[in-house]
């Protein structure tokens, strides 16, 4: 029996993928679960694995070839046997975008026999980043099928000199990459439809540090990988989120939506962005094991070989910028997370003797001096997950000094 290889939807809004390599050639075996493809989304470059055994056959894309999400771009068959035919491509006005030679951008001035804006098709990606570019879609003509314009089309009136846009010569346009494009618009529908709450706390790292010196030579030995801070910060969490459940929930619009496994978004730093790879269960998993899983994620995110599990179903987020000297900052949620955790650097601070009360005697609890504290910034969905979301920040944050 054949299988299809389609352009997979790896997140909500996507439309479209960039194919970047073929992992296989036509006619060679591949098993189930091998590399097939590697393609580029708006978020991340992933690599796509085979969902059958059998022969690679019937191939219609090419490297380099933008693709709509849901289309065949080939087949996996058995020996012997045929791809199905090719069907005739649906009326949804999505089809394949190939690659615009940048040596000869699309036209800026149509002539009157090419259809106007209003009747030629514009793909959804293509109208918004002419909005963008302040570009006049009636002025442009389109290399796509029947004369629609495509988002390549838009990038390369951009890219040439002179474009329909008319930006001034006093100063040089930089385009965006799809993934700074998409946190952008991530960003903005967040903080304009997502109310924030923000809970500020500072916190003793001592025993933070003490248990990563403790602990970290003998899981190193053990699994080859260094612990972090990060690596602590979300067994921490994951264990506090068990006892506050609704701060792991999804806000779903129709209500919030427990979710049982404490799957831990880890902010990491990409090429023109930041992905969150997921961490997933761990409320069930040890250091050891969190440590290498963070290690791996973090180096196929740098090289651009995350799959699409990597990036998929967090349910809170921990994003750690004490490495590159930030004290404090506020981070914004990713919905439909509840909440976002942000953590600035470990610094020495002086600090004032803690007394509490005891049968009306003033008891010192811990005298001045100098610790080394951390601040984090608690970030959750204003009234709608959690009534005390300053009580969870400090059982996060407080669990440093046990």
């Amino acid at each position: 029996m054949a299988h299809s290889i389609v352009m997979p939807a790896l997140e909500m809004a996507q439309e479209n993928g960039k194919l970047l390599a073929w992992r296989k050639k036509e006619g060679e075996a591949i098993v189930k679960g091998e590399p097939l493809l590697e393609i580029e989304t708006d978020k991340a470059v992933v690599e796509i694995e085979s969902p059958a055994e059998g022969i690679l056959a019937g191939v219609k894309a090419h490297v380099g070839d933008v693709i709509p999400v849901g289309q065949t771009i080939a087949w996996i068959v058995m020996p012997g046997e045929k791809p199905p035919a090719e069907t005739q491509p649906s009326a949804s006005g999505r089809r394949m975008e190939t690659k615009a030679s940048p040596s000869s951008p699309p036209a800026a001035v149509k002539s009157s026999a090419e259809p106007s804006s209003s009747t030629a098709r514009i793909s959804p990606k293509a109208r918004r980043l002419a909005k963008e570019h302040g570009i006049d879609l009636s002025r442009l003509r389109g290399t796509g099928s029947e004369g629609e314009i495509l988002a390549e089309d838009i990038l390369a009136l951009v890219a040439s000199p002179g474009s329909a846009k008319g930006t001034p010569a006093s100063g040089a346009l930089e385009t965006m990459s799809s993934i700074a494009r998409l946190m952008a618009e991530r960003t903005t529908q967040s903080w304009t439809s997502v109310p924030h709450f923000f809970v500020v706390r500072e916190a003793d790292a001592g025993a933070l540090i003490e248990a990563r010196e403790k602990l970290g030579s003998a899981i190193e030995k053990a699994q080859g990988v260094r612990v972090t801070q990060t690596d602590l910060l979300v067994a921490l969490a994951a264990r506090v989120l068990v006892k506050h459940p609704r701060l792991n929930a999804s806000w779903t619009g129709e209500g919030i939506r427990l979710n049982l496994e404490m799957n831990i978004g880890v902010a990491m730093a990409v090429n023109d962005g930041v992905v969150a790879a997921v961490i997933p269960g761990a409320q069930a998993k040890n250091l050891g094991e969190i440590a290498a899983l963070r290690h791996d994620l973090t180096e196929r995110a740098r090289s651009g070989k995350l799959r699409p599990a990597d990036i998929a179903g967090a349910t809170f987020t921990i994003s750690n910028l004490g490495m590159y000297k930030v004290d404090a900052f506020s981070a914004i949620i990713n919905p439909p997370q509840a909440a976002i955790l942000a953590v600035g650097r470990i610094t020495d601070r002086v600090v004032p003797a803690r007394h509490s009360s005891h049968d009306d005697d003033d008891v010192v609890e811990r005298p001045p001096g100098r610790r080394r504290r951390a601040r984090g910034n608690f970030s959750q969905r204003s009234g709608r997950c959690d009534t005390r979301p300053w009580e969870v920040a400090r059982m996060i944050l407080s669990a440093l000094l046990r």
